[in-house]
């Protein structure tokens, strides 16, 4: 539910309302039944539908992608390498999670401007209104909760410590040919 149109007219019996999705349009008569199919044609969905689709595929697709990255580096440390390399897939998984949310508002923010900017149209019939639909709701609290965690990962993956343990090295000085340090003689 992108998309809702309520028909209110004199001619009806009852109210209709027909509310456009991403894959499937649906219509409601005032009986309580619903009656939904899939679009039979590409020219059928309006160009922001029509936007948002692909938009919506590939924000889903980054998601999974950081969290499949976010899994990997605990789950496969022979993959890590050392402790320090796990910040830095921390951080490639909120980036991926940032990089998601803006998708997903290009996705949402286009079509509710449009329904926003087409509701009152002075031409139109007065006995049709049109709303934004649950899913452009759905859609900026993903937005806000996508941004929210992929922040937070991005702040803990520079946070990360980069070693569990203090390296205390000695180095050695010059070393004559027995190979003990020079330092020990007088």
């Amino acid at each position: 539910m992108w998309r809702v149109t309520n028909c209110l007219g004199s001619n009806n019996v009852g109210s209709q309302s027909y509310s456009d999705g991403l894959w499937v349009t649906c219509s409601n008569d005032g009986t309580g039944q619903s009656h939904c199919r899939y679009y039979s044609s590409m020219l059928e969905i309006t160009p922001d539908l029509l936007i948002a689709r692909p938009l919506v595929v590939t924000a889903l697709i980054m998601t999974f992608a950081g969290i499949i990255v976010f899994i990997t580096r605990g789950i496969f440390p022979s993959c890590v390498g050392d402790r320090s390399n796990k910040g830095a897939f921390i951080t490639a998984s909120g980036t991926l999670f940032v990089a998601s949310s803006i998708v997903i508002l290009v996705a949402v923010s286009f079509p509710a401007s449009n329904i926003i900017n087409n509701t009152y149209i002075p031409t139109g019939p007065e006995a049709v209104s049109r709303e934004l639909g649950a899913a452009i709701y759905i859609g900026f609290v993903a937005f806000a909760l996508l941004l929210a965690g992929g922040v937070a990962l991005c702040r803990l993956g520079t946070r990360y410590p980069q070693d569990s343990y203090a390296k205390n090295y000695k180095g050695v000085k010059t070393c004559d040919s027995t190979g003990y340090p020079m330092k020990d003689y007088v």
